[in-house]
């Protein structure tokens, strides 16, 4: 054995068997001071210092075999006080090994070897003074220390059981907030990928048609691309930053919310789309989880409608009252009954994608509702209630 390899192997052993060396000493000495006031008693002699030492001895396998462990100490009780050895401190190996079995789990049998040597111990009292009453008294004090030893190893057993579910609790918990922070960490990346590779798809479409007929134009939407593409980097640079932990500095650029509305807006409207923006309502500060909801499903919905709409205008509209905000965005696009409408869109599963159901279980989330579909007059349309009374849950905070 290398020499770095034993403290780790004395730091193993050490607090095993220090228990049962304690004990081993303290029964030898107290038990031998004990003996001299007993002269009646067998003097102690080589079996009955080797009896001692077993009940301590067993303590040894307490953690890997307790209930063998508590049968080996109060056998060695028996046997010890039916031979004619002197009382002392003999119990304290036995009851130590009852506290560790009953812990353990091992109830049944803990007690039923302690009532079997509770009950042998008085039947050899009784047969070695066969003259004299029964030990009602003393026999009654034993039990009743042993019924108080019994209680506060149960006390002791659900103590453990319920800082064992308490710590399995917390652990499941911290689970499932895991989950939860990665599916909002996955939600935001649908969204911030959606938005950007649309624009990029569509400006790079602009840029091949008018390459030859209009270099200047064709540049202009190379530059769109390249700003985008740039938006979309640092944001997911932010939002995967949260699971590796690598932003050490505030980013560069401001917080998805509300105030980047006009940036959205001009982005859309660069990519073709026109847009018009209205306020209701006294505008004032939102929580962050709401400012951040309300952002994502507007890009969600112009998204939405650059992808399937076709030819179209939009128009979003923001109402601010005192219970929420009212988050609306339409469009005169291909809508119910136009040609080339395309009728998965209203239920979020045009190409397996995950748009409005985003957008569903953000406002969900938030105690809100959303409601998405065909327009009597034509197009389509969103609408989304996000109360800002309800406090934010720790899956909704927004972007680092």
């Amino acid at each position: 054995m290398k020499p770095s390899q034993r403290p780790t192997s004395w730091a193993g052993v050490l607090p095993v068997m220090a228990l049962p060396l304690a004990v081993g000493l303290f029964t030898v000495v107290g038990t031998t001071f004990a003996s001299r006031g007993q002269p009646l008693a067998r003097p102690l002699d080589v079996l009955g210092y080797a009896l001692l030492l077993v009940g301590p001895a067993a303590l040894g396998t307490r953690r890997v075999q307790p209930v063998v462990s508590l049968a080996v100490a109060a056998a060695a009780v028996a046997v010890y006080l039916g031979v004619g050895y002197p009382f002392g401190p003999v119990f304290l190996a036995p009851v130590l090994a009852l506290c560790f079995t009953i812990t353990a789990g091992h109830r049944l049998a803990a007690y039923s070897i302690a009532g079997s040597c509770f009950a042998v111990i008085l039947l050899i009292h009784i047969l070695a003074h066969p003259g004299q009453p029964l030990p009602w008294t003393g026999a009654a004090g034993g039990l009743a220390w042993l019924v108080a030893v019994i209680a506060a190893s149960e006390g002791w057993r659900a103590r453990r059981e319920r800082l064992a579910q308490a710590r399995a609790a917390r652990e499941e918990a911290e689970r499932r907030q895991g989950s939860e922070e990665r599916l909002r960490i996955a939600q935001e990346l649908h969204d911030v990928l959606g938005h950007h590779i649309s624009l990029i798809n569509v400006q790079a479409g602009v840029a091949l048609y008018l390459m030859d007929d209009d270099p200047e134009q064709a540049r202009t939407a190379l530059a769109a691309i390249k700003q985008s593409s740039r938006e979309l980097l640092h944001e997911m640079r932010a939002t995967l930053g949260v699971l590796r932990g690598v932003d050490e500095h505030p980013p560069h650029q401001p917080v998805p919310g509300l105030t980047r509305l006009d940036s959205l807006v001009a982005e859309t409207r660069a990519a073709g789309l026109p847009v018009t923006v209205e306020m209701r309502g006294s505008r004032r500060d939102l929580p962050a989880s709401v400012d951040l909801a309300a952002y994502r499903i507007v890009q969600e919905a112009l998204t939405n409608t650059r992808k399937h709409a076709g030819p179209a205008r939009a128009r979003v509209v923001l109402c601010f009252d005192e219970d929420g905000l009212t988050v609306q965005v339409d469009d005169d696009g291909r809508g119910a009954g136009s040609p080339g409408f395309d009728g998965s869109r209203a239920t979020g599963l045009a190409g397996g994608g995950n748009g409005l159901p985003g957008m569903r279980e953000r406002a969900q989330a938030l105690g809100g509702t959303i409601t998405a579909g065909p327009r009597p007059e034509g197009g389509f349309g969103v609408r989304a209630f996000l109360p800002t009374n309800r406090v934010a849950t720790p899956a909704e905070v927004p972007d680092r």
